[in-house]
């Protein structure tokens, strides 16, 4: 019996598909475990949502660190996603000779609506396993945002956050590793 098995790449791997063409100019990829994944196409509540955070943000954040806009960070030699938003903190070479890697994360950002079960399922899993300690998602279809903290690991070896804590469009909320910055979430949520 023949057994079927998928090829996974690794990062330099998926570079070299890159550099040869193999991805079209408006291929939205990304490696997630050595998997090329076609990302979700961006619908407008997802857009103005993105567009807004990226404001308010940029307004109180200001010099203390940079804000990277889907743009790759590396997990591990296999994952290379590229988050909606990342707060880094400020480097001489703005990443030029390395993208940031989880000890340089200080809050990880997706937004989600179509793609709110593959954030939550997938993507919040590798970003606990990689000890990410702060990690966001805009949930627009229940309309708020999920923070997630603390990244552990279970008794069955399977890793998540030990905290979510819940806001609403309503509400105000302090940025992680900023303790004076907060998030004025009426001016993020579309509608």
């Amino acid at each position: 019996m023949t057994v079927v098995t998928a090829k996974r790449f690794t990062i330099a791997e998926y570079h070299r598909l890159a550099e040869l063409g193999f991805f079209g100019e408006n291929d939205r990829v990304e490696l997630i475990k050595g998997e090329i994944i076609q990302m979700a196409a961006k619908g407008k509540p997802h857009s103005v949502c993105n567009t807004r955070l990226y404001r308010e943000l940029f307004k109180i954040v200001a010099e203390k660190a940079t804000l990277r806009g889907q743009e790759p960070i590396i997990i591990s030699d296999n994952s290379e996603p590229e988050p909606d938003l990342a707060i880094v903190p400020n480097h001489p070479d703005d990443y030029l000779a390395n993208d940031p890697s989880p000890a340089d994360i200080l809050v990880l950002i997706e937004i989600a609506d179509s793609s709110l079960k593959y954030d939550q399922e997938v993507k919040l899993p590798l970003y606990a396993e990689a000890d990410i300690s702060d990690y966001w998602i805009f949930n627009l279809l229940n309309n708020c945002l999920e923070c997630y903290s603390e990244p552990y690991q279970d008794s069955q070896a399977k890793f998540g956050y030990r905290r979510k804590l819940i806001f609403l469009p309503n509400e105000f909320v302090n940025l992680p590793s900023f303790p004076d910055l907060f998030l004025d979430l009426s001016k993020v949520f579309p509608g």
